[in-house]
């Protein structure tokens, strides 16, 4: 089995994350110990009681996240023995990059959750709340030929762009508000159908140049090592283990699409993946990948239950 191991993005947030596996693994509690030390804050008493509308805040659900997926390696490496020597390859969705490379010992875990901390506020001030909007074409027409002629009809009056391919059926779409309404318009004459979606701040455009000089500097103060296990950039959907380039498409990731159907193509295709296991909050990205790699097994590891099962299939 050649294993790739996915980190979820933002939206897979609930109130209650992460609390079992605190309360059944020691591991996992200690990153959530160091996580909060490094923001000097709660975050996890956040985590564990709400409300949702603070947890879902971009600077909270960032590192929240990235505390989740910590916390179920952390638990697999120590309950286990499963360590990130067991995956061919890591990736991870927007934020969810940022948890892959701390899994692989890139970057420590105490800067990642700085990182995303900055990132988080970063991304809400580089546009006012209201001025930008996403959405979600969705349907069997919604593939990225859709989605980016439908941008295209909305960047005629503003900023319009694909930002997440996500899968045939699943692309999303980016920018300043009136343009993503013209554009969700123009897709559903194309066949589409589009779902507005509840983010403060239009991630993954130019709207974002703001937040991405701020992740510039902040990324040049801190190290990067090469991970130990080949991480899929969001920006490219291609491996690499160099420090440097991992730190420029880092920046380049906060306005740039998240390729994520390529991405999980190229791990199956010619990483020759025939296995993912999701780490941390939510099944989004074990749903996708059951959908574009339907021959390779996948499953989702957010209890500790989950963790025991996966622990069986190695």
């Amino acid at each position: 089995m050649s294993l790739a191991l996915l980190f979820p993005g933002q939206g897979s947030q609930a109130v209650g994350m992460g609390e079992a596996l605190a309360a059944a693994f020691p591991a996992a509690r200690e990153v959530f110990e160091e996580v909060d030390d490094a923001l000097g804050e709660a975050l996890f008493k956040l985590m564990r009681e709400g409300p949702i509308e603070d947890l879902t805040l971009t600077q909270n659900a960032q590192p929240a996240l990235m505390a989740v997926s910590l916390a179920v390696m952390a638990a697999l490496k120590a309950d286990f023995g499963i360590g990130i020597e067991r995956a061919a390859f890591v990736a991870g969705h927007s934020l969810g990059e940022y948890a892959a490379l701390a899994a692989a010992g890139a970057i420590g875990l105490s800067d990642t959750a700085r990182l995303l901390r900055l990132r988080g506020l970063a991304m809400q001030r580089a546009a006012p709340v209201g001025a930008g909007a996403m959405a979600s074409l969705i349907g069997p027409k919604a593939d990225l030929a859709l989605a980016e002629a439908a941008a295209r009809a909305g960047a005629a009056i503003g900023v319009c762009e694909v930002a997440n391919d996500n899968n045939a059926g699943n692309v999303v779409i980016s920018g300043d508000r009136a343009a993503v309404d013209l554009a969700i318009a123009r897709a559903k004459t194309l066949g589409a159908r589009a779902i507005p979606l509840n983010v403060s701040a239009p991630f993954h455009c130019a709207l974002m140049a703001p937040a991405a000089a701020e992740m510039s500097r902040a990324l040049d103060e801190v190290a990067i090592n090469p991970p130990r296990a080949p991480i899929i950039a969001n920006v490219t959907a291609r491996p690499t283990l160099d420090p440097d380039l991992i730190r420029r498409l880092l920046v380049e990731q906060v306005t740039g699409r998240v390729r994520w159907r390529e991405s999980m193509l190229w791990l199956v295709e010619e990483g020759g993946v025939t296995a993912f296991a999701e780490v941390g909050a939510g099944k989004v990205l074990t749903g996708i990948a059951k959908r574009i790699a339907p021959d390779a097994g996948a499953m989702a590891l957010g209890a500790p239950a989950d963790l025991e099962a996966f622990a069986k299939t190695l």
